[in-house]
């Protein structure tokens, strides 16, 4: 099979393409033949070993000192069973599925092996990429608006990087929940980041946050460059901040109405999302969609910064 493998830390040039050997389910596991994967911020960290402030030595073991220690890299994926290992009752080959792999791993490549529980079976309705596009961000999103908020209807959010992976998916999900939203972005996304349903946008280029005189019950930053200091400003009494891109000593530090964290990779909610989308409540945002051969030009827009929404891969 194909397959971007990353041999060592680097520029997104570091990504090469190999003939790799198709991996086998064992037991509870199942081979998925990937229809479409993304490129996350979270791939672009791993290999540029661009890890959050404080993380890097830590990362470094679990990842590996000077290179992935998996080196195919991608927990996206959304594409067909091929096969399925020895228990496995609830899927069958032919049936098309969606997750997230976890730290295995592995989905930029033609195939990839989960376990079967992280498979969660993609609504007809739902195209591959729409289910690839929704899950990083939108899990995300999600895990930080309802389970760390507790985000209620006609509460005030405001979105720092309405535009992401994370933030497009924020933005539509904070709507959902009944808040009113402002995004936070850039002059070419403002049309865009009102059309997903924020009332009110601030162009980061022209304004600066340590501005705005509005206060807010929710402060949701996608981008690393709030701290709980500056966050804080920018709540009203008794508002959350929630740093979905904190540092080290920012989740160490993360108490009170301060709130950071990984979100964890649950099937339910991958569920939950992908029927959103299929009610038309949820529409994932992307970018650009490249073959896996040009899969280095996805990793160099996800560095830029200015990546809208999601990069998908085809492998």
């Amino acid at each position: 099979m194909k397959a971007a493998i990353v041999e060592r830390y680097g520029a997104p040039d570091v990504v090469r393409l190999v003939e790799s050997p198709t991996p086998e389910p064992r037991t509870g596991q199942v081979r998925v033949r990937v229809a479409v994967t993304a490129v996350t911020a979270g791939d672009a960290r791993i290999r540029g070993a661009r890890f959050p402030k404080g993380f890097g030595p830590l990362a470094r073991l679990m990842f590996g000192v000077r290179g992935p220690r998996r080196k195919v890299l991608g927990n996206v994926f959304s594409g067909t069973v091929d096969a399925v290992g020895a228990g496995v009752t609830d899927l069958s080959p032919g049936d098309e599925v969606c997750g997230m792999t976890g730290p295995g791993m592995g989905a930029h490549a033609e195939y990839v092996v989960v376990a079967a529980a992280r498979a969660v079976p993609k609504p007809a309705g739902v195209s591959h990429e729409d289910a690839a596009g929704v899950l990083f961000g939108g899990t995300t999103a999600l895990f930080f608006l309802r389970d760390k908020a507790a985000l209620k209807p006609g509460a005030s959010v405001l979105v720092n990087g309405a535009s992401g992976a994370v933030g497009t998916n924020a933005v539509q999900l904070a709507r959902h929940f009944g808040a009113r939203v402002t995004g936070v972005t850039s002059t070419p996304n403002l049309a865009l980041v009102t059309e997903l349903g924020a009332e009110h946008t601030v162009d980061y280029t022209s304004t600066d946050l340590a501005s705005l005189t509005d206060r807010f019950d929710v402060v949701l930053d996608t981008v690393g460059n709030l701290s709980p200091t500056s966050g804080r400003r920018l709540l009203n009494g008794g508002g959350v901040l929630l740093l979905a891109a904190a540092g080290l000593w920012e989740l160490v530090g993360a108490r009170g109405n301060v709130r950071a964290g990984a979100a964890p990779e649950r099937p339910e909610d991958f569920a939950f999302l992908l029927g959103l989308v299929a009610e038309g409540n949820l529409t994932p945002v992307t970018d650009r969609i490249d073959p896996i051969e040009e899969i280095a030009q996805a990793y160099r827009r996800a560095d830029s910064g200015r990546k809208v929404g999601n990069a998908l891969i085809r492998p």
